[in-house]
């Protein structure tokens, strides 16, 4: 589940739609995404040319109307896609250097211990996606106001395993401009 709701506050504008290397971040994600193998794809978004162009690389488009809630809107809309699943992985839009293969490292150790959550990190950091087992999904419904799965996290700690990305530039994200300078 790609998140691309976010309104850019900091930024100054939609993020989402800004390029890094040629390449806008939405679509960054959505690439790195669809390589990793997953039974389903979806993109949350409320815009629409977002959504159109994860409609044709194979995401399922979730038009968010409620993104001005925050990031709960995002998971809830997201989730009731995905309710069939064995698990979630939620992800979001604005982390240019995410790479599929730490992707499909954690998706590997997901899928060795179902009942785990997992969570890419650098030298012990948790970070971003992250991927929650299916009962755990009330939990993440239940969810309200700009809080996302970090707080579902937090409450089952025991159940956290951090799997390490290549580098810690994967898990560096978007926030402002200045996010973007070498």
């Amino acid at each position: 589940m790609l998140l691309a709701s976010g309104q850019g506050k900091r930024f100054g504008s939609n993020k989402l739609l800004t390029a890094v290397d040629g390449v806008p971040l939405y679509r960054r994600a959505m690439d790195t995404l669809a390589g990793a193998g997953l039974d389903r794809l979806a993109v949350c978004s409320p815009y629409g040319e977002i959504l159109a162009a994860g409609e044709e690389l194979g995401f399922l488009p979730l038009r968010n109307s409620g993104a001005a809630e925050g990031i709960s809107a995002s998971v809830r809309l997201g989730l009731s896609a995905m309710e069939d699943l064995d698990g979630v992985l939620f992800s979001v839009s604005d982390q240019p250097y995410l790479t599929t293969d730490s992707i499909i490292r954690m998706l590997d150790v997901f899928r060795e211990l179902e009942t785990s959550l997992c969570a890419l990190s650098w030298r012990g950091r948790r970070g971003n996606p992250a991927v929650f087992p299916r009962d755990l999904f009330g939990e993440l419904a239940a969810l309200t106001g700009d809080v996302g799965g970090g707080a579902v996290i937090h409450r089952h700690p025991e159940r956290l395993i951090l799997v390490e990305a290549a580098s810690p530039r994967e898990l560096a994200d978007v926030d402002t401009p200045a996010d973007l300078l070498p």
